[in-house]
């Protein structure tokens, strides 16, 4: 199973429009630093599944018949932007999975073109190719799945934005689970009243809590790129940063492939 980060920012994204901040300057002049919409391409075989569709280039990024399913996390605009041009699209209908949210983004529902919307139930596992799909309610501020990733005989993986904490039934089912990497939000610096979603604090006790073998913090703003950037604070060697680009192959004895 392999894992490619394409996004890793929070909602603004880095750089943030009109921020002058020491990271957003250095976004600007070196792309290596920014961050676009939170978004992962999971591969396995000859299937590709795309988590969220924030990207605003999706039609460039994917030819028709490449992508086999889009799993969306929820309807907010950062997640769901590139599919407004996406659905006048021409071909075979996209399978969409969603979570159960009647109010969906603006009109994409009145106007799927050729989006096929599906909503899924929580801990309804499906199969995409290879892959066991369950999706794992969040807590967000409108209904939000994080889904689980198993290949029989194979690795285990995890995708959680956006949230702030981990729901209890989440939580054990992910510990059960065994997971051998997850991606979780961790969108501020520490903060004494996080909104939304984790902070450094809550995303670290949530990896505690649920033992993977390895994780990568996903849905950066540039105030916790920034706290990085002055803290230097120290990470567990199982625990990194994820960073747009980056591709992590789960097949055992085989590691980070890093940008590509």
């Amino acid at each position: 199973m392999r894992i490619t980060f394409l996004g890793t920012g929070a909602a603004g994204g880095v750089p943030l429009f009109g921020c002058e901040c020491a990271v957003c300057t250095s976004a600007r002049k070196n792309e290596a630093f920014a961050r676009e919409p939170c978004s992962a391409l999971i591969e396995s075989g000859g299937t590709r599944i795309l988590i969220d569709a924030g990207l605003m280039d999706l039609h460039k990024r994917f030819a028709p018949g490449e992508l086999d399913t889009i799993l969306l996390t929820h309807f907010h605009p950062d997640h769901v932007q590139g599919l407004f041009h996406l659905r006048w699209g021409r071909g075979s209908s996209l399978p969409v999975l969603i979570p159960p949210d009647p109010d969906g983004c603006a009109d994409l529902f009145r106007h799927p073109g050729m989006l096929n919307f599906s909503p899924q139930v929580a801990f309804s596992a499906f199969e995409i190719g290879p892959l066991k799909v369950t999706p794992l309610p969040l807590i967000h501020s409108k209904p939000t799945f994080g889904y689980a990733f198993e290949l029989e005989g194979g690795p285990a993986f995890a995708y959680l934005t956006d949230t702030r904490g981990l729901p209890s039934e989440t939580r054990d089912f992910l510990r059960a689970m065994k997971p051998d990497g997850v991606a979780i939000d961790c969108s501020f610096p520490p903060s004494d009243q996080p909104k939304g979603h984790n902070d450094w604090t809550m995303a670290l006790e949530c990896i505690e809590d649920v033992r993977p073998a390895r994780a990568w913090l996903i849905h950066i703003g540039h105030e916790l790129d920034n706290w990085l950037l002055e803290t230097n604070p120290g990470l567990p060697s199982h625990i990194k940063v994820a960073s747009d680009g980056e591709c992590v192959d789960l097949t055992p004895g085989v590691g980070e492939r890093g940008h590509e």
